[in-house]
């Protein structure tokens, strides 16, 4: 038997089974109620793994859903072809290649040689990734620091190496590295 997630618990990239067939989650919208007693309710785009289809679903916090049945495995980002993307598994060096538009709304934190990500397969074929928590990004434009600007001062936009734009604290300069946060886009520190 397949292990059941909350639907508060849903992120980015996770696989569970909609209707016997594996679906991915792409967005995922939390929506606070107005009246007491109400129940958050959870937007989630998914797509069909085997169709491609959308499918656009609300379910309340402590719904259950059932975790898709597939193999994870660690593997690392290895390089863009001009078409497609490849990863390497980490145990026997096999390789992996994914499409942009398999790879929507991650193609910004796949940064050359990332590890911690894990792939998604199904029947051998991979069919979506999963990525670290935080990833290691270098900033390549924003304003110069400010002198004596204090960590918890105001923030600034920062385009990274993948093109991704974050805040980050007015004190950091291009070129340094910091983590970002990639379930939410955020600075999370100095790297």
């Amino acid at each position: 038997m397949s292990p059941l997630t909350k639907a508060s618990e849903l992120k980015k990239g996770m696989v569970v089974e909609i209707n016997g067939m594996p679906h991915i989650v792409k967005t995922l919208d939390a929506k606070s109620p107005s009246s007491r007693g109400a129940s958050t309710l959870y937007k989630v785009r998914f797509n069909n793994l085997k169709t491609g289809q959308k499918l656009d679903e609300s379910f309340k916090g402590d719904d259950m859903l059932k975790d898709a049945d597939c193999l994870r495995t660690q593997v690392q980002y290895s390089y863009f072809d001009g078409e497609m993307y490849t990863f390497m598994n980490l145990d026997d060096y096999s390789q992996y290649t994914l499409s942009t538009d398999e790879l929507e709304g991650q193609l910004e934190y796949l940064v050359e040689g990332l590890e911690g990500i894990t792939a998604l397969l199904v029947d051998d074929q991979i069919i979506a990734i999963d990525l670290p928590t935080a990833v290691e990004m270098t900033i390549v434009e924003t304003a110069p620091g400010i002198k004596g600007a204090t960590a918890t001062g105001r923030t600034k936009p920062a385009t990274l190496s993948t093109g991704l734009e974050v805040q980050v604290p007015e004190y950091l300069e291009p070129g340094e590295a910091i983590k970002v946060n990639t379930s939410n886009n955020k600075f999370m520190s100095r790297a």
